[in-house]
């Protein structure tokens, strides 16, 4: 038998992450698991398929929450996300939640000596102000330029370093967030997942060439 195309994330997807958010417990989610698979797990399968040929096989992260270490021990997480790696923390990413999609790419994480390459490669000029130019772009074009930033500036870079706001990054991704409208239950999901997929390419080729994986 065939795979399945994708024919849209139905509306028992984003309502069952409504009811997540109210009920975020084993009960609800043992309840409600066929209209996750249904709803949520098949559809965002078939969205990386069908978006693999161009940008690379999708990684769909695991439901479950890892609370070992947080202070929020609710076991489930209220959205799905879909990941294309390009990198160590680097690639395209998507997720459906009970407010729509949010679809972007970028550096999800950077710790220890990717951290440095990374402050290294914005601080040069030959490599930092391309970077500079695509985040001015991308964030002309209506992208949300965000990630975990110092609010200070590491140690030994002056107050008037042209790039200090990226340099103050310790991640960089930039996305778009898409209300609940009608085509987000329709095959047209393909198309916008791969419009701001392209449109960020340009960040997410710059942070793979500058920050190759060991």
């Amino acid at each position: 038998m065939g795979r399945m195309g994708f024919s849209g994330f139905p509306d028992e997807g984003l309502v069952f992450y409504e009811g997540l958010e109210a009920d975020n417990s084993k009960t609800y989610w043992t309840r409600n698991k066929r209209v996750y698979e249904e709803a949520v797990r098949v559809p965002m399968a078939a969205l990386g398929e069908e978006l693999a040929e161009e940008f690379g096989q999708a990684r769909m992260f695991r439901p479950n929450r890892d609370v070992r270490f947080s202070r929020d021990k609710s076991p489930y997480k209220t959205h799905q996300g879909s990941y294309v790696p390009k990198g160590e923390a680097i690639g395209f990413y998507v997720q459906l939640d009970a407010a729509g999609l949010l679809v972007g790419g970028g550096l999800y994480a950077a710790q220890g000596e990717q951290l440095a390459r990374y402050r290294q490669a914005v601080d040069e000029e030959i490599s930092g102000v391309p970077l500079e130019k695509i985040v001015a772009e991308a964030r002309v074009a209506g992208y949300a330029i965000e990630g975990d930033r110092l609010k200070t500036r590491p140690r030994g870079v002056p107050e008037d370093h042209p790039r200090l706001d990226l340099l103050r990054h310790r991640s960089l991704h930039a996305s778009r967030r898409f209300e609940p409208e009608a085509w987000i239950h329709t095959p047209q999901v393909v198309e916008r997942v791969r419009e701001v997929w392209r449109d960020l390419t340009p960040l997410v080729e710059w942070l793979a060439d500058q920050l190759p994986a060991d």
